[in-house]
């Protein structure tokens, strides 16, 4: 028997992929709610790699033609076009990467709250390592015990941002903080929120729409780590969005840094404009940080931790916390992609 090539291997996903697409439509799927998860789910674990591989061939194909025309065309303007073309096709046949943004700020509880950041944080580099992707820390703010008042982070890799943005909204901590003297469980809250980074293409930033202002580096109490101007404090005067940067020795650095941030954040305010709907749901989902609205709860005593979103409960929460996020993270990508058939189906 002839073994399969790998591009052969694909398309035979892809032939599976279209069959249970027609079969996730059909009446008896759309009756039957177990059914209709276990295609969806099989759906969903398919879509992506189907998409990525349709996508590359179609490059391919596209690639093949565009060097035929640069060898075939007898006109200058349009030989150049084509080899354009050629250049922009092989760009986006190489690996296709895609930044985003990690925010995670303390919310209710106080210097528990700050450390439980500081644990979140060091949580999604752990994954982020297994996944093969990259994180730098863009800003941070420290607080006194060694947890995190808040801090931004950039996680560059492969399917970052399908992976990562069900990850937005308030996680609650419960667990008997160090500092407590009669054993008590205290519950805090931390707030999270994966935002896509945008390119300068996204987000143009006039230089006359900027206020730039350098100053000495300092730490904790205020007290003064850099006798040089090295840290940069960006004022976006249209909007008010102001973005300091302190990290790096380098002022130029910072600045890079701080711009990065800040047309982050300004393509968040553009996207907000643009889909309403969904900034109001993504607002909806980290509201004010407090407890009350947590989507998923840390329970240290019991070993548990709970994504309320999808009734999932795990009792390895000290697996979780060293970044083996996969069963959480699969299990949310699963019931989001479910519903979205569903509302599909039912708009069709």
């Amino acid at each position: 028997m002839a073994v399969l090539t790998l591009s052969e291997k694909l398309d035979q996903l892809g032939a599976r992929y279209d069959e249970l697409t027609q079969q996730l439509s059909t009446p008896d799927a759309v009756s039957d709610s177990a059914r209709f998860q276990r295609l969806a789910k099989q759906h969903a674990e398919l879509e992506e790699i189907v998409a990525k591989h349709r996508e590359y061939k179609q490059i391919e194909k596209d690639l093949a033609g565009a060097r035929q025309m640069v060898l075939e065309a007898e006109d200058a303007e349009m030989k150049q076009l084509a080899h354009e073309e050629e250049k922009h096709l092989a760009a986006r046949k190489e690996a296709v990467e895609k930044n985003v943004l990690l925010e995670i700020r303390a919310g209710t509880g106080g210097d528990e709250a700050a450390l439980f950041a500081g644990e979140l944080f060091r949580m999604y580099s752990r994954y982020a390592e297994t996944q093969g992707w990259k994180v730098e820390v863009l800003e941070s703010s420290p607080s006194s015990l060694g947890g995190l008042k808040e801090i931004v982070a950039a996680i560059q890799g492969q399917k970052v941002y399908s992976r990562l943005k069900y990850e937005s909204g308030v996680h609650r901590v419960q667990r008997v903080p160090e500092t407590e003297q009669q054993g008590r469980i205290h519950t805090s809250a931390a707030t999270v929120a994966v935002l896509p980074e945008a390119d300068e293409i996204d987000i143009k930033i006039e230089p006359k729409d900027l206020r730039i202002d350098t100053f000495c580096s300092s730490g904790p109490g205020g007290q003064s780590v850099n006798t040089t101007y090295s840290a940069v404090r960006i004022t976006h005067i249209p909007t008010g969005l102001v973005v300091s940067q302190q990290d790096e020795k380098s002022q130029i650095k910072n600045k890079s840094k701080a711009m990065r941030v800040l047309r982050a954040r300004l393509y968040e305010m553009e996207q907000e404009k643009q889909h309403a709907a969904i900034a109001a749901e993504r607002r909806g989902q980290i509201k004010t940080g407090d407890r009350s609205e947590k989507i998923r709860t840390y329970n240290f005593p019991q070993n548990r931790v709970t994504d309320h979103r999808i009734g999932l409960t795990l009792h390895q929460l000290t697996e979780v916390m060293d970044g083996k996020l996969g069963p959480l993270v699969e299990g949310l990508v699963t019931h989001y992609e479910a519903g979205r058939l569903k509302r599909e189906l039912a708009e069709a």
